[in-house]
């Protein structure tokens, strides 16, 4: 559904810097200036709009639309994630999450404040979620109802293997729920494919938009079986869906009416970019070329190529006591940059993502920018 903006985009600011994190990130301008006009929650055109973007997300996730609905739901992504978490697991259900990074570890958390019983396999912060010990847990334990994974795993950059992770679980009879926050419009995947239940991700990640808002890409056939399962009332999963279905496009409680106009926005310059693998094209150039030249100027990646996802990036910290990450990274955003801190326990780090509106262009002007700061080396 192509907007009228009616604004001179070129007369919007520009932002001080370029955000190189894994979200929120930084936008185009016509994303910013879809959001310069009010709008009515109970608006025909705006419900439209919301029935459309529905429409386009199922389509974007698998070739097999009709076996797949999507709700929105207000909040962050970790609010998507829980709705679903507290949504789908009946109280007799099993949860299983395999995790390897902080958000892995957020699902396990949320398992225990809803009271869900979780098995919790973490393979550690520096190797991908161990598929052989999903395999020879779900062999001995029938009462696994569900398992759990994040797809990309921004506490360090890394891709875990969901295809692994989705054709074994489905041996066994389990519902399958993806947490696919940082890497869904950024990294192709097919839900039907690949069988998955529930995939979860969010407005302000690789489709570039902001926050306010999230989506759940849920199978029909396991989104009927939830009907009245819900821990909480804002966050019941079928309950929103049902109204948005119903309702044709209307939300429970109030939506997060500018932030879904600036993902429309958002989706149109996706399928202008040329789809989901146009971009993963370009977030994997961006990434390929970051490392590249941050080795050359003397750093190190925390994970091996093979394990690193296209979407952030863990650097070591380089080996002086002079380097300071709170002095890099105020000289980083001076030359115009925000990077982003470590968040793992097993080294320090800091991350610099490339998501957003982020060109091989600004990669070489941060490259520059580095070398320009490099003020260990120079005491």
């Amino acid at each position: 559904m192509k907007q009228n903006l009616n604004v001179n985009v070129n007369q919007l600011p520009d932002n001080p810097y370029l955000l190189l994190t894994p979200g929120p990130l930084s936008t185009s301008k016509k994303v910013k200036a879809a959001m310069l006009r009010d709008w009515c929650t109970w608006d025909q055109d705006y419900n439209q709009l919301v029935q459309s973007i529905r429409s386009r997300l199922v389509q974007m996730a698998t070739t097999d639309p009709s076996a797949y609905t999507t709700v929105l739901m207000q909040g962050s992504g970790t609010f998507c994630v829980e709705s679903v978490i507290g949504s789908v697991i009946p109280p007799t259900g099993k949860l299983l999450v395999l995790t390897n990074g902080a958000y892995g570890k957020r699902i396990a958390q949320m398992a225990e404040v809803l009271g869900i019983y979780a098995i919790v396999l973490d393979a550690g912060e520096t190797k991908p979620v161990n598929v052989k010990q999903l395999e020879e847990v779900l062999k001995v334990d029938a009462s696994i109802t569900h398992v759990a994974v994040v797809h990309v795993e921004t506490t360090t950059g890394m891709i875990n293997p969901i295809a692994d992770v989705a054709k074994i679980s489905k041996q066994y009879g389990k519902t399958v729920i993806v947490d696919a926050m940082s890497s869904f419009g950024g990294v192709p995947v097919d839900v039907a494919d690949l069988d998955i239940d529930f995939l979860i991700s969010s407005a302000n990640k690789c489709i570039q938009g902001v926050p306010g808002f999230g989506f759940i890409i849920a199978k029909k056939e396991a989104l009927f079986t939830c009907k009245g399962l819900a821990r909480s009332l804002s966050l019941d999963l079928y309950d929103q869906w049902e109204t948005m279905e119903h309702g044709n496009g209307k939300w429970r409680y109030t939506s997060p009416t500018h932030t879904v106009r600036a993902f429309d926005q958002a989706m149109q310059e996706l399928e202008e970019e040329g789809g989901v693998m146009a971009r993963f094209e370009r977030f994997t150039r961006n990434q390929q070329t970051l490392v590249e030249g941050m080795q050359k100027l003397g750093f190190q990646t925390l994970l091996p190529k093979e394990w690193q996802s296209p979407i952030i990036t863990s650097f070591l910290f380089p080996d002086s006591p002079v380097f300071s990450f709170d002095e890099f990274y105020a000289r980083m955003k001076e030359e115009g940059f925000v990077i982003y801190p470590g968040k793992i326990t097993a080294a320090p780090t800091f991350r610099i993502g490339n998501i957003g509106d982020v060109h091989l262009e600004d990669i070489h002007r941060l490259l520059q920018g580095v070398e320009n700061q490099l003020f260990w080396k120079t005491t």
